[in-house]
């Protein structure tokens, strides 16, 4: 790492810790040339993959936009707030997980279905005929139907 005050390559660490509970790793530092000591901070870079979506376009993963259909889905339900920020974080540790730059947008929507599910049968549903972009009743009493079975 260059110095700050020299511009030197040459420094050494002579402090770590770790803070922000565990999250980053806090180095004290000092130029070998001359002799100025400095504190850095250190933390994984975490690149989320692209959404493909179905008409090829691709996008950046954006959590407000995934927050924002969540709620479309729960208004009006009896759902705690931080059991959505939860479902949020499991579903963005899951594509991070993938390991892949970029994921299918229906990866991500059936990860969406999977939470919604179980929070709230009435949001899976919601959520599901607009994912799946249902056309008639019959596919959205189908889909209730499987809702039913699955859960008696």
């Amino acid at each position: 790492m260059h110095c700050p005050f020299c511009r030197a390559e040459d420094t050494k660490v002579i402090d770590s810790r770790l803070v922000a509970e565990g999250g980053q790793v806090r180095r004290r530092r000092e130029c070998l040339t001359c002799g100025d000591r400095f504190t850095t901070y250190e933390t994984a870079e975490l690149a989320m993959p692209r959404i493909v979506k179905s008409n090829g376009e691709r996008e950046p993963f954006n959590e407000d936009k995934l927050r924002a259909g969540m709620r479309r889905a729960l208004e009006k339900r009896p759902v705690d707030a931080d059991a959505v920020e939860s479902a949020i974080t499991r579903i963005s540790h899951m594509l991070r997980a993938t390991g892949e730059r970029e994921v299918p947008s229906r990866q991500l929507g059936e990860a969406v279905m999977g939470e919604l599910r179980g929070m709230d049968a009435v949001a899976y549903v919601r959520f599901a005929s607009v994912y799946r972009d249902f056309q008639d009743v019959r596919e959205f009493s189908e889909e209730v139907r499987k809702l039913n079975t699955e859960d008696g």
